[in-house]
Parts: C-alpha cells; sequence; structure tokens
C-alpha cells in the first residue's frame, strides 16, 4: 500500500522541526567562553541601567511614594535616604536593562534549539515580559494600596503615621517584584504543556492543591501580614493558573 500525500507530509515535515537550522561544533571551552561574554555584556548593560536611574531616582522615589499619601517619610540614620536610592536605582536598572539580558540569553541558547523549540521561542520571551510588567502595574495599582490602606487605618486614632523611608521601599519593592516573578505561572504551564510533560487536564485535575498552594504563594510573597494584600495576589494567582490551563489547552496539549 502506497502512502498517502498526507503520511509523506507529515514525515517529511516532523523531521524538519526537530532539525537545529545552522549547527556548529562547539567546544566546553568555546561554550564556557561564549557565556563568560553574555554574562559580560549583561552585566554592562545592568550597570549602565542602574546609572542612568540613579540620574533620575528622585522622580522614582516620588513616584513609588505617591500609594502611601499622608504619610510622612523619616530617614532614621546617616545615609538611609541615599541608600534607598542605590536600591531603588538597582531595581529600575534590571528592570530597563531586561530586555538586552533577555536578547543575550536568547543569542547563547539559540544555536542548540531545533525549529519546533525556537517557535516557542519568541512566544515564551514576548508572554513573559508582558505578565512581569502586567505584575508591576497590578502591585503598583492594587496591591500596594490596598496593604497601606490597611496599615494606614488600622491604629490611625492612637498612633501618627511616620515611617522609615528604607523599611517602606524595602516593603514595596519586594511586592512589586514578587507579583512580577508570580506573574510568570501561564507562561511555564505553556512550557510544559508544549513539551508534553504536563497536559492541561493534568493541571486542572489538581485543583484542589493548586488553591492550597495559591493560598499559601500569596502569603509568602506579600511581605506584610494583612490578609486583604494575600488574598488578592493569591485570587490572581489563581486566575492567571486556570488562565494558563485554558491557553495550554487551546495549543492542542
Amino acid at each position: 500500500m502506497l502512502p498517502t500525500d498526507t503520511q509523506t507530509s507529515e514525515h517529511d515535515y516532523t523531521p524538519y522541526l526537530d532539525e537545529i537550522p545552522d549547527e556548529v561544533e562547539m567546544s566546553i571551552f568555546d561554550h564556557l567562553e561564549e557565556l563568560r561574554m553574555r554574562i559580560f555584556y549583561a552585566l554592562i548593560a545592568v550597570l549602565v541601567g542602574v546609572i542612568g536611574c540613579f540620574i533620575f531616582v528622585r522622580p522614582l522615589v516620588q513616584i513609588l511614594e505617591m500609594p502611601a499619601q499622608g504619610v510622612k517619610f523619616l530617614q532614621l540614620a546617616p545615609g538611609e535616604f541615599f541608600f534607598v536610592s542605590l536600591k531603588v536605582a538597582g531595581y529600575s536598572g534590571i528592570v530597563v536593562a531586561s530586555p538586552f539580558i533577555l536578547y543575550q540569553v536568547i543569542q547563547f541558547v539559540l544555536p542548540g534549539l531545533t525549529r519546533r523549540e525556537r517557535g516557542l521561542l519568541g512566544p515564551v520571551v514576548l508572554g513573559s515580559s508582558i505578565l512581569f510588567f502586567a505584575g508591576l502595574v497590578f502591585a503598583y495599582v492594587a496591591l500596594i494600596p490596598a496593604a497601606l490602606k490597611f496599615f494606614i487605618s488600622y491604629g490611625a486614632d492612637l498612633v501618627e503615621q511616620s515611617w522609615s523611608i528604607d523599611k517602606y521601599f524595602e516593603f514595596v519593592l519586594l511586592l512589586l517584584f514578587s507579583t512580577g516573578l508570580a506573574f510568570q505561572i501561564p507562561v511555564i504551564q505553556l512550557i510544559l504543556g508544549y513539551l508534553n510533560i504536563v497536559s492541561s487536564a493534568k493541571m486542572l485535575s489538581g485543583w484542589r492543591y493548586v488553591i492550597l498552594a495559591g493560598v499559601i504563594l500569596g502569603a509568602v510573597l506579600t511581605p506584610s501580614t494583612d490578609p486583604l494584600t494575600q488574598s488578592l495576589l493569591a485570587g490572581a494567582v489563581l486566575g492567571l493558573y486556570f488562565g494558563g490551563i485554558g491557553m495550554v489547552k487551546l495549543t492542542g496539549h
């Protein structure tokens, strides 16, 4: 029995997707040298980003102080605001340099990827970037104001709201970046589904454990102990997880 056109097409197409285009043999020392070069370029980009953000750190500090309206910030130790400025510039510089860092990572791993894996690379990088910045916005717009409102209102008739500038920014920056990382859940799900490691049905079958893990994750990632902030983050994590299941299902896995 002769194979049909469909069978021939599928037979020819599958090996094509599993090929590594322009494959070049490299020794372990060549790989290490390229890795060293990529890390060096990424560190230079971070350094430039940090220096640039430090130049404009005062507007950044003012933006991050906005959710705490009506609160007086105090410098409780010599140089505290200077070190806060360095911390804000450091975090901001990493965010600014992140596209270039991603580019270096892609350039390092790209030669070893098959055509199938390369097709996944673009959507993963784009989706991860969008979700990370969406997490930052969600934390700034929803989580931080909710947490600060709770702390300001609790005992407002007994204590005056005067906060350490260092402790405030430690709280804000940690909440921003932990939320941005938590928003990567759908990307991880898509990778696991695409690689046939975990199917959408398997992800959905463990929904009870996911809800428990979401509540625990919300408690661990939020630097505050108020239930409102933890509930908001846990709800966002669960929404992202079940949304990720839907996207994995749409891809046919």
